[in-house]
Parts: structure tokens; sequence; C-alpha cells
């Protein structure tokens, strides 16, 4: 079996060698690299562990077949290592980018996330970038020496602007943070981090239309009427006529991933031909973008991304379900608020004596950081009728 070439790193690579380094300094960790560790530290995190029971866009309730937060999220980490490895970036940094990229999502997908920054809207409102790096930085407490997981400038970087420079004012947590790091939120990030980015772009487009084609929501010959995705499939009919479904499904989602991986790689390596790029500050400084899709490639993911928030996204069954899933989440986000008793001991005691701001962001975090079932609990817990999201 041929094995393939490893690619030389690239003068615009993150090294690790060359970091930033962390807020509080720490002696080298031996034969794991700086991002190597970062890696580490997010994988064995509580935040993480808990992505196995968040929505990613079916509650659990619905199978254990659908994609989970902590399921998404290994998507992206192994699409962004393939690219990285393939444009000769620093696979560790693009690894932990991924791997952190939802830490800060609370519950039922985007319609938690939605109903909490209303309901913050008084207090800075919520972002789940500004809470992932508000995770690492403040939330996890496993170490002795430091709160959060002290993890590298440039994962930080990457957690706030992987989706490009921030505007201006930035979200609360981030503006907090900046006091503390200056984290060049005017500047493009990382190539790595750009990876990230667009890996979860590419993991939540080929998984989605997977689980929606298994929620029977759509079809494959509707699928087929879209960009990129009807060469698919009429590749998969004409070199396997009479596939079974299930293997059919699977095809598709690999051939599509395959198709995006290699149209990123050859549209990055493009543009750093034309940026002549000769460090990882010339891809900060570079005024726009280094890695994307291609005009034709990027047109056609859009266009998917329009199919899918019409017939997946804004479906009526997946609609309700998650407008009663955000009045759990306004809920508990108002009782809380009203009675602090109501919190856990450990929680409790965070909160007493705050400013009402404080004391809000602070019950935010407690919101962010549930399970879709520890969520459900606590409202079963605190009030009389409690939606079975079914």
């Amino acid at each position: 079996m041929a094995v393939a070439a490893a690619v030389p790193r690239v003068a615009y690579a993150a090294r690790a060698e060359e970091s930033r380094g962390r807020i509080v300094a720490e002696s080298d960790a031996g034969n794991r690299s700086a991002f190597r560790r970062d890696a580490d530290r997010i994988i064995h995190s509580s935040a993480f562990r808990r992505l196995a029971h968040k929505t990613q866009v079916f509650v659990y309730h619905e199978g254990d077949h659908f994609r989970t937060r902590l399921t998404h999220t290994l998507e992206v980490v192994q699409v962004a290592r393939s690219i990285a490895r393939a444009l000769g970036l620093d696979e560790d940094l693009a690894e932990a980018l991924a791997l952190a990229h939802d830490l800060g999502h609370p519950p039922f997908a985007h319609a938690g996330e939605r109903v909490l920054d209303a309901c913050m809207a008084a207090y800075g409102g919520f972002d789940h970038n500004a809470q992932s790096l508000r995770v690492v930085t403040r939330l996890e407490n496993r170490y002795p020496a430091f709160d959060g997981l002290n993890l590298t400038w440039e994962s930080h970087e990457g957690i706030v602007k992987h989706n490009g420079p921030l505007a201006e004012p930035p979200p609360h947590a981030i503006a907090a943070h900046a006091e503390r790091q200056d984290l060049w939120l005017w500047s493009w990030p990382s190539a790595e981090a750009q990876v990230a980015a667009l890996s979860d772009d590419i993991a939540y487009d080929v998984h989605d239309m997977d689980d929606g084609l298994r929620a029977r929501l759509f079809t494959v010959d509707e699928l087929a009427e879209l960009p990129l995705l009807g060469e698919v499939v009429a590749g998969i009919r004409a070199d396997w006529p009479g596939i079974g479904t299930s293997r059919f499904v699977h095809e598709i989602g690999r051939r599509m991933i395959t198709v995006l991986i290699e149209d990123v790689v050859r549209e990055t390596h493009r543009r750093a031909g034309t940026l002549g790029l000769a460090s990882s500050d010339d891809v900060r400084h570079a005024g726009q973008a280094l890695v994307g899709f291609s005009g034709r490639t990027a047109e056609a993911e859009r266009t998917i991304k329009a199919f899918l928030f019409r017939r997946m996204y804004r479906h009526p069954r997946v609609v309700r379900i998650m407008d009663e899933a955000g009045q759990v989440v306004r809920d508990l986000f108002a009782r809380y608020m009203d009675d602090s008793t109501a919190l856990p001991a450990e929680w409790r005691e965070t909160v007493e004596n705050l400013p009402e701001a404080r004391r809000a962001r602070r019950i935010a975090d407690f919101i962010a950081g549930q399970t879709d079932r520890y969520a459900l609990a606590e409202h079963q817990r605190l009030f009389d009728r409690t939606p079975e999201l079914r």
C-alpha cells in the first residue's frame, strides 16, 4: 500500500517553539509541544466531556444515531487535521482549536444560545465563542496554579476569532479577557484557526445532510438537485448501481468531505502563492482570509447551507422542539435570577452578594455548562410542567 509523502512545514505555519506563551508561565512538557499540550488539556476538561450530551440538531430523545456536540466536534477535528496535514500546517494547533470551538455552547443547540443571549441582553449578551474563551480561561478549575486551562496565546486567539477579525465592541467575555491579554482582535487569526473554522462548516454540511436523510426530512433525489451534490450522487450511481440506501448515504458524505477538503487545499495554496507569506504573522496581516473555498465551491456550499436551513433547521418538527427547549432555558434563567436559592449550593455561593450584572453572568455560566438532560432535570425540579421535547 502506498504511503502519502509528508508535506513539509510551510513558512506561514504556526510554530509551537515560537509561541507567545501562556498567561501563567510553565515549564516545557518534554516530548509534547505547547500546542499538543493545549489539545490534551481540552480533551481532559469537564466542558469537553459534557458535549456528549448537548444537542447538535436533534435532541437525545430522537435516537442514539444522530450527532451530538461531541461527535460533531470529533468530525471537525478529523477534517481539520486532514487539511492542516495537506497544507503543511501545525496539526496539533488545528486540532486544539477544533476541539475547543464548541465548548461554550449552551444546551439545545442554537435555540439555547439565542434564548440565553436574549436573557443576557441587558448584561452584555451571550456569545458561544466568547463563552468558549471563558471556559478555558476561567471556568475550568483543575490546576492548583491557575484558573482555566492556561492555554497558549495562539489557542486563545483561535478560539476568539477563528471566523476572522472581531468588530468593535467585542462580546463581553472577550472584552473582559482583553484587559489581561491582547489577542490582536483586529487581525486575521492563524492559518490553523482558519482551517478549524472551515472544517466546522464542512462537518456541519456533511453530517447534517446525513442526519437529515436519516430523519427523513428530505431525500437523496432532492440532494441530487444541488450543486456539487448532484455530481457526487451521479458518480455513486455510476460506480455502484444497486447499492443499498445506508451505504449510498454514507458514500455521499465520504465523497463530499473529499471534494471539499481537496478544494480548500487547492484554493489555499493558490492564495498563499499570491500573498507571498513568510510567517504566521504575515497571515494575520494579510487583510483577507487565507483558507477558503474556491469561488465555485463557495457558491455551491452556500446553496447547500440554504437548503439545510430551509428543509432541516426550519423544519416544523425541529422548530417546535427547539422552541420548547428554548423555553426551558428562559424559565431557568428567570428562576435563578429571581431566587438564587434555586441554584445548587456550589453555584449559589458564587452569586451571593454580587451586583446584578455579575450575578447574571454567573447564572449564564451555569446554564451554558448544562447538558440537555441536566437542564430538563433542573426544570422538572423547579417547575410543575416540563416539555418532553418529542
